[in-house]
């Protein structure tokens, strides 16, 4: 069984835990209930798929019952707020704190650096304008930005990156991209992207009023969309997305950098509601 540290789901780590006291030895849901302090002989089966969650005394009790001690034991309690919290404020703490016990113990958390690019739109932007700005200074790089930002935080973004293999160092205030794609699987990294997301939409609005409009090109439409259309339509926004991509990827003279934001949202409720 993999180490509790390169997981971000509780519940997929409980489920391995019990998939592999199974295969070596007669294990059941019950006895794992039974360990954990539950009378329910079903109720460490209905958290592991989701039906119901683990209250602070719930979650002592399967971590003895897993026999989970010292910074794994904190790492558990830290990954069952993770998974429970009720927003992405009380989400993102949680990841924080889970990244904290790792470096503490000199451990890595599994996407920790693709989760810390996403997290901000500093990193993106300057992974894009750094290599197109040799020799420049950190507060050059800072002043071209919109919005502009410090130059203390180019100077970590542009360590972190190179750190992180995102960037590579090349000459003195100069760098390139390296190959190395910026993606991640764990469930932390779309928290991270949401926040990326939100950023970049609020981008969107201020550059109404503060890009010259023959510079940015800022459309929409309403319309009404069947929940078959909408898929299609979501689907086609997705080719649409990789084709830009790919295109942006041939580029090799470029001079600016641009954010293309592709958003469908309802502004009515389904019959559903």
């Amino acid at each position: 069984m993999k180490p509790i540290i390169e997981y971000q789901d509780y519940r997929k780590y409980m489920r391995d835990f019990y998939e592999e006291r199974k295969r070596c030895s007669v294990f059941s849901w019950r006895e794992f209930s039974r360990l954990a302090g539950f009378s329910s002989p079903n109720y460490i089966k209905l958290v592991c798929e989701g039906r119901s969650r683990l209250s602070k005394k719930g979650v002592e009790g399967v971590a003895d019952a897993m026999g989970l001690e010292g910074a794994d034991r904190d790492y558990f309690r830290v990954m069952e707020h993770f998974g429970d919290a009720r927003n992405d404020v009380k989400k993102m703490q949680a990841f924080n704190e889970m990244q904290k016990i790792a470096k503490e113990n000199r451990l890595r958390v599994v996407d920790a650096e693709a989760f810390k690019y996403f997290e901000s739109w500093v990193n993106p932007v300057l992974r894009e304008l750094a290599p197109i700005m040799p020799g420049a200074k950190p507060l050059e790089l800072a002043r071209q930005c919109y919005p502009v930002v410090s130059a203390a935080e180019v100077r970590q973004s542009l360590d972190f990156m190179v750190h992180a293999d995102f960037l590579r160092k090349v000459g003195e205030d100069t760098y390139e991209q390296t190959e190395k794609v910026v993606t991640g699987s764990s469930e932390a990294i779309p928290l991270a992207l949401r926040s990326m997301n939100r950023q970049m939409s609020k981008f969107a609005t201020s550059a109404i009023d503060n890009v010259p409009p023959e510079k940015r090109h800022i459309a929409g439409v309403t319309l009404g969309l069947s929940e078959s259309t909408y898929k299609w339509l979501v689907q086609k926004l997705e080719v649409l997305r990789h084709q830009v991509v790919a295109i942006a990827a041939k580029e090799k003279e470029y001079d600016k950098v641009y954010r293309l934001n592709l958003q469908l949202f309802p502004l009515t409720k389904g019959k559903e509601a």
